[in-house]
């Protein structure tokens, strides 16, 4: 069920390659190019760290869900699928 969700994530990430970047977060991250996606990463990491560290389960849950996407936003944005890295 999970590679079902990863599939249909990457293909919704796919999609927003050709969407409006004043309208889509994502296509906005890609106009703004591989560094700001990295950066995005950077900081969604950083929060993830907090989380853990103040041992919020709720909190580090939300914030390892931000750094899954915004790595696989960086995935689709390298034209790399989530199946590569499973």
């Amino acid at each position: 069920m999970s590679g079902d969700i990863l599939a249909r994530l990457m293909t919704m990430l796919e999609s927003r390659k050709a969407a409006d970047p004043e309208t889509s977060y994502v296509a906005g991250l890609y106009q703004q190019g591989v560094d700001s996606i990295l950066k995005k990463i950077g900081e969604e990491a950083t929060e993830t760290i907090i989380a853990a560290k103040s041992g919020d389960k709720e909190q580090i849950v939300y914030e390892t869900a931000d750094l899954w996407f915004h790595s696989m936003v960086l995935l689709a944005q390298q034209n790399l699928t989530a199946q590569q890295v499973l």
